[in-house]
């Protein structure tokens, strides 16, 4: 199958025009002639992963390896690096970021993973009623997700409305109406203004939330008759007890 027929059926999945506009979703590397039997799924690129991906393959990803604007490619640098590799090697690469957050990633792990039913849901925000302590909720989240460490900023003695943003939402803050906000890459600032406005909040990871990536997609790309593999995208953070 050609590249740009995978990018149509990705399109009419998760439509890119819904990524937000500091976004680069979309093709990022690679030609639409180029014609693709395997398909790799990954949150990110690491050498590791260029190492083992066989010459040809489309690599899709949750993160884009291209973020902003490139003004120059050293190849010792990041990304620079890992795009030397992906040239030298044929390697395209379609990123699916905020696109997909807003039209399954959020959903699958509020439903999937934590095994909440979705009330309501405003972008990148699904709402769940839940009615428990709020340290038992806490634990039952931190138990789904296997985190490793727990960290939480606790308003409420118990939950009643839960809003979910998978990978890094704390930006939200201000918009949230829930007792509880679980979301990744909450930073000490954030905590602060939370206590301010009276929100709890559960930090759910940004890798361990958005890791269920690839097991979406895997299934609808194998119906288009590709070979899919999902790779065992690696946390770049390591935990010491």
């Amino acid at each position: 199958m050609k590249l740009k027929e995978i990018y149509e059926k990705l399109d009419q999945l998760s439509p890119f025009e819904l990524q937000e506009k500091w976004d680069n979703s979309g093709l990022l590397v690679g030609e639409w002639d180029q014609e693709i039997s395997t398909v790799v799924l990954s949150i990110d690129i690491d050498e590791a992963l260029l190492e083992s991906v066989a010459a040809g393959s489309l690599i899709i990803t949750h993160h884009p390896i291209i973020f902003s604007g490139l003004k120059q490619l050293q190849f010792d640098q990041y990304p620079a690096k890992l795009l030397k590799k992906m040239i030298q090697k044929n390697i395209a690469n379609i990123a699916m970021h905020t696109n997909f957050d807003q039209t399954h990633l959020n959903a699958y792990v509020a439903e999937k993973v934590l095994g909440g039913t979705i009330v309501a849901q405003e972008g990148f925000i699904a709402y769940m009623d839940v009615n428990e302590p709020f340290e038992r909720f806490a634990r039952d989240i931190a138990e789904k997700l296997e985190l490793k460490q727990l960290k939480t900023v606790q308003c409420h003695e118990r939950i009643r409305r839960v809003a979910l943003t998978t990978g890094s939402g704390a930006s939200l803050i201000k918009e949230i109406d829930a007792d509880c906000f679980l979301t990744g890459d909450i930073k000490y600032h954030d905590a602060m203004e939370a206590k301010v406005l009276g929100l709890s909040m559960i930090d759910i990871g940004h890798f361990e939330s958005e890791r269920y990536f690839g097991e979406i997609l895997e299934v609808y790309l194998k119906n288009l008759g590709l070979t899919v593999i999902i790779s065992s995208s690696k946390n770049p953070f390591t935990y010491i007890a």
